[in-house]
């Protein structure tokens, strides 16, 4: 598995994402986003997506150099449509707009739809806490079949569907930021794991007959196998209301068979921004934070599992390790890569001089 160092990385991410029709400045937006995933240890929003991205260019289900627009415009509601654009450049206007507003009202409900895959949820939570804002993220995908079975079913009738909740921390605790799939795992790391030939974690996957297996292979060959919702009807649950609230509240649509199926990614996000200076003392909330965080911590592990960790906390480890070391890109997925670089012009010399 080649290691590579962050800035070269950037820079033959950046350098496809051109050759293909973005401006520079989306093509860092993306190549940053990408890269920061892939940092922080979710390598299924990484830059492995690359080639998916230039098939959906290449079938006319993402275009380049597409920016926000806002379709929908009160005090506290603030309403996004994608244009088919990059994802990360999406999500990312709409955020800071979002943000600029809940800091003059206190509080903003935006949604946003019809955006091409907006990658890894966690980035706009963290785009709240540098803000200082709490935020909470509700996601749907459309454009293409479901992955995912209902609890109890061996259809897929979700996609992976994910929440993310962001907090602030303080002087002396981290900030907290959960990022979570409705499903056990991501369809990005079933990826992953097959680019690997490493098996998926036990309850992840069924096959097409619908039989438990641990091969990721069954999600990437006819028929297809479906993934598995996170704790049952829980996670079969709140997969359900990310369709609901994303896909309905935004006008993009859910995964319902009516709605078009035409092999891209369509994301719907609707968000709600708050700044808790407007509902508490910060200096109250900051002692809260501070001391129910170390009380979470405060107990002996298991022993299969370590310290106890808290939200946000196991990204920010991947990241220190990755800074230092590089980034691990899986062979099969690297090349899948540099075949997407050739397909836009990109030469393999080009590709040697960078890495």
């Amino acid at each position: 598995m080649p290691t590579i160092a962050e800035a070269p990385l950037r820079a033959a991410i950046s350098l496809i994402l051109e050759r293909s029709g973005s401006s520079k400045q989306e093509a860092d937006t993306v190549t940053d986003h990408l890269v920061r995933a892939n940092l922080a240890g979710h390598d299924s929003h990484g830059v492995g997506m690359i080639p998916n991205y230039m098939h959906s260019l290449s079938i006319g289900q993402l275009f380049a150099n597409k920016h926000v627009k806002l379709i929908k415009d009160e005090p506290s509601i603030m309403m996004f449509d994608g244009q088919r654009g990059y994802g990360q450049v999406q999500a990312k206007e709409s955020m800071e707009q979002a943000l600029l507003r809940a800091k003059e009202n206190g509080l903003v409900l935006m949604t946003l739809k019809n955006a091409h895959h907006i990658g890894r949820v966690g980035t706009y939570g963290e785009m709240s806490i540098a803000a200082g804002m709490v935020s909470l993220h509700f996601v749907n995908v459309t454009n293409h079949e479901p992955k995912v079975a209902p609890y109890g079913g061996i259809k897929a009738r979700f996609v992976t569907n994910p929440v993310c909740i962001a907090m602030p921390g303080t002087s002396q605790t981290e900030s907290i930021l959960l990022d979570m799939a409705t499903s056990k795992i991501a369809l990005g790391k079933a990826r992953v794991a097959m680019n690997k030939g490493v098996d998926v974690p036990e309850h992840s996957l069924l096959d097409a007959s619908g039989n438990a297996t641990n091969n990721p292979n069954v999600m990437f060959g006819e028929p297809q196998g479906v993934l598995l919702p996170f704790g049952d009807y829980k996670g079969s649950g709140l997969a359900l209301f990310c369709e609901l609230l994303a896909g309905g509240l935004s006008g993009g649509g859910t995964i319902q068979p009516e709605n078009k199926r035409e092999g891209g990614i369509v994301n719907n996000m609707l968000s709600l921004i708050v700044d808790p200076a407007r509902l508490v003392d910060t200096a109250w909330l900051a002692h809260e934070v501070d001391t129910l965080i170390a009380y979470v911590k405060n107990t002996p592990a298991q022993v299969q599992t370590g310290p106890v960790k808290v939200a946000g906390d196991p990204e920010r480890i991947t990241l220190k390790g990755r800074q230092a070391k590089g980034i691990p890109v899986a062979e099969a997925a690297w090349q899948g890569i540099l075949e997407a670089g050739r397909t836009v012009g990109v030469r393999q010399e080009e590709f040697d001089a960078l890495i």
